[in-house]
């Protein structure tokens, strides 16, 4: 006989009590009612599940039942696709885009700096992750991607655009090899074929002739003094804006005047030594007395507990407060720097070991490993100097390169 709503309403004896093809309703000595099913495939019994009673009623258990009869009809074992579905919505759940993504930047980090990580991780939070992010890999289609990143563009971040795309393909490519998913279906996604074509644009630089001005508006600069330290040893020592944002007090002997810094944190992964002018230990002693007691030279005000460094858009920005936005930012200074040295006769080999620029002639390169660094720190002394004078409006004479 059948089931009713009313004779499941008012059961009460434990046990099984069936309403014909398969489909039962348990009754356990606990009161528990569960929907079960048994069936037969491949020569075995089996039972399938279908919830419990009263959320799950007599109708739906019914249409539930019907289903797995027309799958067994098809000769496919119903509980075994059950298996699979869960296998497979397990798999996507550990296997999102930002899932993925966040492994792949862990794997990579060893071979990046910690700023350019911060930089990858930071485009996809700011720029994928709230739209895509929480989609399974294998479900978000090459399109969704495509508008995603036109949308970067769209708000005139054509550069940005370009390098989310190559990340996310890169994700791709990972997770191919990482049996994460299958197929790479972002293949045939071409930068080129996507995005407008962008004019090579090199960062802006402050010119020779501005140093005058600009000078005695850094030494008047009302922001964080960390920041002011923090620009002054970026020009006095020509390196790269992250790092001296990441420089810790481990790096430096200021004894010897030296800092080194180590292949993590450098461009090239390679170490680079940076001899220190007097101007540069200055600025130095002057920090320490604001982040000695710290593992980082120029902390973040805004991060203290964390220990974080200066943000990637603090120089800049401090910049752009003096008066100078659009028409020179942090890296420029290296530039200046490169300019000036060569225009006033110093050896140019020097000045690109300074620069940390890595030699593409193999034997120079191995020379260069070892030399220069009594010509750098003479050079760097001079360059402290000159930047001296230039704030007094001095205009200091071209010193003419031996033969």
């Amino acid at each position: 006989m059948k089931l009713t709503d009313a004779t499941l309403r008012n059961l009460k004896d434990p046990g099984k009590h069936f309403d014909g093809g398969g489909l039962y309703l348990e009754l356990t000595p606990a009161g528990g009612r569960y929907w079960r099913m048994k069936y037969r495939h491949g020569g075995k019994e089996k039972r399938l599940a279908f919830g419990v009673y009263p959320a799950v009623g007599l109708k739906e258990a019914r249409e539930r039942a019907a289903e797995a009869r027309r799958t067994l009809d098809d000769g496919n074992d119903p509980g075994e696709l059950r298996k699979e579905a869960r296998a497979k919505e397990a798999h996507d759940q550990a296997n999102t885009l930002q899932a993925v993504a966040l492994d792949w930047i862990a794997h990579q980090s060893s071979r990046w700096s910690e700023s350019h990580r911060e930089r990858i991780k930071g485009s996809l939070d700011a720029d994928i992750f709230p739209k895509l992010g929480g989609r399974p890999l294998a479900s978000i289609k090459p399109g969704e991607v495509m508008a995603a990143v036109k949308a970067v563009e769209k708000r005139g971040a054509g550069d940005t655009a370009g390098r989310i795309l190559q990340r996310i393909k890169a994700v791709y490519r990972w997770a191919v090899t990482h049996e994460r998913i299958e197929a790479n279906p972002m293949l045939d996604l071409m930068p080129a074929e996507i995005l407008k074509p962008r004019q090579m644009r090199h960062r802006a630089a402050m010119d020779d002739k501005d140093l005058p001005d600009f000078l005695p508006r850094l030494d008047a600069y009302d922001g964080d003094p960390l920041t002011v330290l923090a620009l002054r040893l970026l020009m006095l020592t020509a390196t790269r804006p992250g790092e001296v944002r990441g420089a810790r007090w481990a790096e430096f002997d200021l004894d010897a005047a030296l800092w080194t810094i180590p292949p993590e944190r450098m461009k090239m992964k390679a170490e680079h030594r940076v001899p220190l002018s007097r101007q540069a230990l200055d600025v130095l002693k002057a920090a320490q007395a604001l982040s000695g007691g710290r593992d980082l030279v120029f902390p973040s005000a805004y991060y203290v507990a964390k220990d974080q460094p200066l943000s990637e858009n603090t120089f800049n920005s401090a910049l752009a407060r003096m008066g100078y936005k659009g028409s020179a930012t942090a890296h420029g200074f290296r530039a200046l720097f490169s300019t000036v040295a060569n225009e006033c006769g110093m050896n140019p080999d020097v000045i690109e070991r300074q620069l940390a620029h890595k030699e593409k002639n193999e034997i120079r390169a191995a020379y260069h490993r070892s030399q220069y660094m009594q010509d750098r720190a003479r050079l760097m002394q001079w360059w402290a100097d000159y930047l001296d004078g230039r704030k007094a409006g001095n205009v200091v004479p071209f010193i003419q390169r031996a033969a």
